[in-house]
């Protein structure tokens, strides 16, 4: 499965100019099965939920994600700020060419308040595409593990998250993705922004991680199912596991 991982500035609040920052590189890179966004990619993060959140069956930007997936059959994956009723949701999709799967953020960041504005999730999702099965995180939920362990949470290949982690606290992004792998013995895709909001500077950090706890070099790579196999087989680390 090739993969794609989308860093970027995002333009504060502007779905529109943010899907065309994110089609030209799409437009730069090699094709690719699976395509990785950052957290809330169409404004920035934000809990000014009234002036950001679009409602969910006339978002631009989820309009914007199926119709890529069908063009370049692939699947695309990133979360939005989306009302739903009357409640807000940081949710997570995964679309593919013939489906929509969410997962709705378990963990909101309550240092920065958005427990106020948002709903929480309640339960972990696992998508399947390309023989994988995948989990979706977001961003804060990356400081708790148990919510994500492999069994509990259920049976998976790898792990996604997106987020909009900041500069200052980068460190702790860099070492608890590669926990989470090693712990797993999963790949794990992460996409965090770059540049600046009204509060935050970012400078990115994505990366693809194997299931040993080894960066996978560069934004773009091929992961092999039979590969993590091996690896699980090799080191049935995960028959022990609480």
């Amino acid at each position: 499965m090739r993969v794609s991982l989308l860093e970027f500035d995002i333009v504060w609040g502007q779905p529109r100019k943010n899907i065309f920052l994110v089609e030209k590189m799409m437009r730069n890179r090699d094709a690719a099965d699976l395509y990785i966004l950052p957290e809330m990619w169409a404004t920035g993060f934000a809990v000014d939920t009234v002036e950001i959140a679009e409602d969910e069956t006339s978002s631009t930007a989820l309009q914007w994600m199926k119709q890529i997936a069908k063009e370049r059959q692939c699947a695309i994956s990133g979360s939005l700020a989306v009302r739903v009723g009357d409640n807000y949701y940081n949710r997570h999709y995964f679309v593919t060419p013939n489906s929509v799967s969410f997962y709705d953020k378990r963990h909101l960041f309550s240092y920065g308040h958005e427990d106020v504005h948002y709903t929480r999730g309640e339960q972990p999702v696992i998508v399947n595409w390309q023989g994988f099965r995948i989990l979706l995180q977001t961003c804060y939920d990356l400081r708790f593990p148990v919510f994500s362990r492999y069994g509990r949470a259920g049976e998976y290949d790898a792990i996604i998250y997106v987020a909009n982690w900041p500069e200052k606290r980068q460190m702790a992004w860099e070492t608890l993705l590669r926990a989470r792998a090693i712990e797993n013995m999963c790949y794990v895709m992460a996409v965090n922004r770059t540049g600046q909001d009204t509060k935050c500077k970012y400078t990115g950090g994505s990366a693809i991680i194997d299931p040993l706890g080894k960066t996978i070099n560069g934004l773009s790579s091929d992961l092999s199912l039979e590969e993590l196999r091996l690896t699980r087989n090799r080191f049935r680390f995960l028959d022990d596991r609480d």
